[in-house]
């Protein structure tokens, strides 16, 4: 398993924890950025983590910014992303069973550190459900339609 992870510096402090907790749980993972607490624009983290996870280099990205919010917006402008935006194991897992998202983005100032590692967790337990997949099919279709 391998994983992208980014954030700007909002979600920096979050991100280096997980960096430490995913070495510990042997998890493969490379950093985007940000390289420091020094203020960045989400857009840029967002941008690179979706194309190396669309590309097929990961199996899902991590993106982190205060609120995961816009991280999300910017992430999800990448074609073939499907960044959502977590906050408890819940939506983490249905994130994946019902939309299978490829991308989760978390909140650096609204999500501690042990509430990251459960939604992280919950997410790559959780198992895409196929009959879904028309729905998954119309959102690549507005992909197209807008291209």
């Amino acid at each position: 398993m391998r994983i992208a992870i980014g954030s700007d510096h909002g979600g920096y402090l979050l991100k280096e924890h997980l960096k430490k907790w995913l070495g510990q749980n042997k998890l493969a993972f490379d950093d985007f950025g940000a390289d420091g607490p020094a203020s960045v624009d989400y857009p840029d983290f967002g941008k690179h983590v979706a194309r190396a996870v669309v590309k097929g280099q990961y199996d899902f990205g991590i993106i982190i910014c205060g609120t995961g919010i816009g991280i999300s917006i910017a992430a999800n402008k990448v074609k073939g992303a499907r960044a959502a935006l977590v906050y408890d194991e819940e939506t983490a897992c249905l994130a994946k069973q019902h939309n299978n998202a490829n991308i989760i983005a978390l909140g650096g100032r609204t999500t501690s550190n042990e509430r990251a590692e459960q939604i992280i967790k919950a997410y790559m337990n959780a198992t895409y459900e196929s009959r879904h997949q028309p729905r998954i099919q119309k959102i690549s279709d507005i992909e197209e339609e807008e291209t």
